[in-house]
């Protein structure tokens, strides 16, 4: 009696009331368990940034406001940097015509001052030719020398010198043959010299070889000492075999 009484006791500890508890968990596998903390972790930094966001724009500040502002900015540069470019390749463009026509225009100005030159000396023999025309100048007997000028050239102690020669009527029928020589009466300090033109060794310089019928105009340069100061100039023409000068004439300085 007493031992089916001790089993039956054990038996209610074991099923009744004070049965201990028994709890029933399902098995999971540790993947599924990584997959939901790193969805919990994307849910929990997705709030953060949407509480950061919300408290940015609580305060004043729009991110995506910005942005989109920041890209407006960037456009206008990118116009501004393309237009300045436009501009610097017109603004070179108008430079280097700009310096065409400054070197066409002096090149023209310069044309013209030549021009100017030759249309005052074409004048001098224009008028020369009337003189010449003129009883006085018909019955000339011998070569006459006309309009004859000595002016400083560019260089120092350069000088050119111009004249023009016209033979007498009476002997047209031939032509003139000789050579010019220029003689230059000069000062250097308190000395006074003269030098002749060609010198000696160039006694046969084409440059002052004479060979014509009616008239010619005769053009040319002399260098002295830059230091030394021209005080008159005297041309002497010579026909060939003769030694003296059939025609002269001086100017002063």
């Amino acid at each position: 009696m007493r031992d089916v009484s001790g089993r039956f006791w054990k038996l209610r500890q074991r099923f009744g009331i004070a049965a201990p508890r028994v709890a029933i968990h399902s098995h999971v596998p540790w993947y599924w368990r990584w997959v939901g903390v790193a969805v919990l972790l994307g849910i929990a930094a997705a709030a953060a940034a949407w509480f950061y966001d919300a408290g940015r724009r609580f305060a004043g500040f729009d991110r995506s406001e910005v942005a989109q502002q920041l890209a407006l900015v960037t456009r206008e540069l990118e116009e501004a940097r393309a237009e300045l470019e436009q501009l610097r390749s017109i603004a070179s463009a108008a430079d280097s015509r700009v310096a065409i026509e400054r070197t066409a225009q002096q090149k023209l100005a310069q044309q013209i001052r030549t021009l100017e030159k030759e249309n005052a000396r074409v004048r001098e023999e224009l008028a020369t030719f009337e003189s010449m025309i003129s009883s006085d100048a018909r019955s000339a007997p011998t070569l006459s020398i006309y309009r004859f000028k000595v002016e400083p050239d560019l260089l120092p102690g350069e000088y050119r010198y111009r004249l023009l020669l016209v033979t007498p009527s009476t002997r047209r029928e031939r032509d003139f043959n000789g050579r010019l020589e220029l003689v230059v009466s000069l000062t250097e300090g308190d000395r006074s010299a003269m030098m002749s033109f060609p010198e000696p060794a160039d006694a046969d310089a084409g440059a002052f070889r004479l060979a014509f019928k009616y008239f010619r105009r005769v053009e040319g340069t002399f260098r002295v000492n830059p230091k030394a100061k021209v005080e008159s100039v005297q041309v002497r023409v010579y026909e060939t075999g003769s030694t003296q000068p059939r025609a002269t004439h001086s100017v002063a300085l």
